[in-house]
């Protein structure tokens, strides 16, 4: 039995009205951006210039399906080269204005621009001395006239059938955000490597939650048995390509690591003999990581100890692989520091 309200009265089956109604929707909404393009006039190039010459942050605000939209336009901008934030009316009012300064620029959203959350703040902000741009579609409302400049996003009729629900006007506002938030970018030329520069955790983000046993090398690794000479050792160590070469027992297990730097530390202190055992050379409990540790784990633990290669391991502390930095953040495709 289907329990499901007004199963009975709108049978899915009828796939074709159901695609029609969604078609006439996204009609609805396309008539109301064509009609907020329409509408774009100085007031936009006003707001934009004012968000551009902002030192301090842009902070976006808005209640009910406006601040929805705000929490969006805010995120866009932080991530495309403008600092911003969002801020709830409410909140506003009870103490969170203490996060503004006067170099900020107010972006408030309200479709009809009688929203007396948002307008009982905006003296307030007023009185911070902030500048207040308004994205509404009442060009005489209560924002409107306590406000800098404004942004008009009038739409002809919302996608609601009762043309109540927050629908095409909602898309529009969020489109007008988009367009600030574009241009922007080209004025402040906000390019490739600075969108890469504040989206570290994508692509990134991804792989240091993978096990390490995932990115690795497993195969064809530098390895030498701890009865070993240092001549063998040094063969492998040059050959193997990880300015490291791992020592194991007879069953396995790690029990060592030579590396570029004991190499170095040899030469100074006893001369190069090459019959000499690795054992006596090498540098005993290296640090180590286990196979089911996470990428980011691994990361950390080779930064805080400066390492570049780190063994890993099984759980019997046999030699599972050796992994590089550079496995862990994409083969030294990823930069943090500006070029």
């Amino acid at each position: 039995m289907n329990d499901c309200p007004g199963s009975g009265t709108h049978p899915l089956s009828a796939s074709g009205d159901w695609l029609e109604l969604a078609r006439e929707v996204l009609d609805i909404e396309m008539e109301g951006l064509a009609a907020v393009r329409g509408q774009l006039n100085g007031g936009f190039t006003e707001a934009l210039g004012r968000l551009a010459a902002c030192t301090g942050r842009v902070v976006v605000t808005g209640i009910g399906k406006s601040g929805l939209v705000a929490r969006k336009i805010a995120a866009t901008l932080s991530s495309t080269g403008t600092p911003a934030f969002f801020l709830h009316p409410v909140e506003g009012a009870h103490g969170d204005l203490g996060m503004i300064r006067k170099e900020d620029v107010v972006l408030a959203l309200s479709n009809s621009g009688e929203t007396d959350e948002l307008n009982n703040l905006l003296p307030a902000l007023r009185a911070l001395g902030v500048s207040v741009v308004g994205i509404t579609s009442g060009a005489d409302s209560t924002l409107a006239r306590m406000s800098d400049v404004i942004i008009e996003a009038k739409v002809p009729r919302e996608a609601c059938p009762m043309n109540l629900a927050p629908t095409a006007s909602t898309t529009a506002a969020l489109a007008v955000g988009d367009a600030l938030a574009v241009c922007l970018m080209r004025i402040k030329d906000f390019g490739t490597k600075d969108f890469k520069r504040v989206h570290p955790a994508g692509a990134l983000g991804a792989r240091l939650s993978q096990p390490v046993a995932c990115l690795m090398h497993a195969e064809n690794l530098p390895v030498v048995d701890v009865t070993a000479p240092v001549s063998e050792a040094l063969a492998r160590l040059n050959s193997g390509g990880f300015g490291l070469a791992a020592v194991t027992d007879a069953t396995g297990q790690l029990a060592g690591v030579l590396t570029d730097g004991d190499v170095r530390r040899m030469l100074c202190k006893a001369g190069f003999d090459p019959a000499r055992p690795v054992s006596e050379v090498m540098t005993r409990n290296p640090q180590s990581a286990p196979a089911t540790a996470t990428a980011a784990q691994v990361l950390d633990l080779m930064e805080a100890r400066q390492i570049t290669v780190l063994p890993v391991l099984t759980e019997n502390g046999s030699l599972a692989g050796l992994v590089h930095v550079h496995d862990l953040l994409g083969k030294g495709r990823v930069r943090f520091a500006p070029e």
